[in-house]
């Protein structure tokens, strides 16, 4: 099927950063968001951005103006009805994105692909909100968007071949590298990563380390590019939160259970880079 235009659900940290890079690679691109004040603040974003890149010489000043002419933004979903592909990028809530799901498999032609950005929630769940879940999938992409060159590619108990291939070309269109995950709670990616920070947290809880001891160590001794906290405060610890619960009701393992400071943190708000505090103060 040729895709030419493309529909991104949610104007956040991910939805702006698909809608840039697919803005980039040449699609018309309609970002969609229920707020007009988070559409403009992603526009802002994508500016900002694209002149970065102009700045390094990765694109050239014309190259960032047609990307821009490529991106409209919109707070009904109605806009989507003739689009040929759509991402979902809306908060990590299983109730809201099936009934999300729903109503784009009524709004949109049949053989238009349905791809979540889920980062842990079952795509097979999601697919089965819909009368086409052969052409439903996850395409986890990784923050930031623009920079980092993995696309998860989750495949449903129904996902078809078919879309699995489509999908997986569109990656190579937007310069990515796909690779294929079965949907068990938090695919490949989460299933390892956040483990990992939550021990970090309990680590951090239990006095064995500060924050900044725990991080070098990681940073220093096992090669990692940002600490585990650092990086868990840039996810938002809400995120992480939500994700370890997947995790812990999907597989109903104890050794998911999350730490009891990332659950008092998101209480008093602290979620990190975005709310201002987190493990560090920004």
């Amino acid at each position: 099927m040729t895709i030419a235009r493309v529909g991104v659900i949610g104007a956040g940290t991910m939805g702006n950063g698909i809608a840039q890079v697919f803005a980039q690679a040449g699609f018309a691109v309609r970002l969609v968001d229920a707020a007009e004040q988070a559409l403009d603040r992603a526009r802002g974003t994508i500016e900002k951005s694209l002149a970065k890149f102009v700045e390094k010489g990765r694109m050239t000043a014309p190259e960032r103006d047609a990307a821009l002419e490529r991106l409209s933004t919109d707070t009904s979903v109605d806009v989507l009805a003739d689009v040929d592909y759509v991402v979902e990028a809306i908060f990590e809530d299983v109730r809201i994105k099936r009934e999300l799901f729903a109503r784009l498999d009524q709004l949109t032609r049949p053989d238009v692909i349905l791809a979540s950005n889920t980062s842990s929630i079952s795509i097979t769940v999601l697919g089965a909100a819909t009368s086409r879940p052969g052409r439903v999938l996850g395409m986890h992409f990784m923050n930031p968007v623009p920079l980092m060159s993995l696309v998860e590619l989750v495949r449903g108990q129904s996902t078809s071949a078919e879309a699995m291939l489509t999908a997986t070309k569109l990656c190579m269109r937007l310069g990515k590298t796909a690779v294929e995950a079965a949907d068990y709670p938090g695919f490949i990616a989460n299933r390892v990563l956040m483990p990992m920070i939550n021990e970090a947290i309990f680590a951090l809880m239990e006095g064995v380390g500060t924050a900044e001891a725990i991080d070098t160590v990681m940073k220093l001794g096992m090669s990692h590019p940002m600490g585990p906290l650092t990086l868990a405060d840039f996810i938002g610890l809400d995120v992480c939160l939500a994700i370890m619960d997947v995790l812990q009701t999907g597989l109903g393992d104890p050794k998911y259970r999350a730490c009891p400071l990332l659950r008092r943190m998101v209480a008093a708000g602290h979620l990190g880079r975005k709310s201002g505090q987190g493990f560090y103060k920004y």
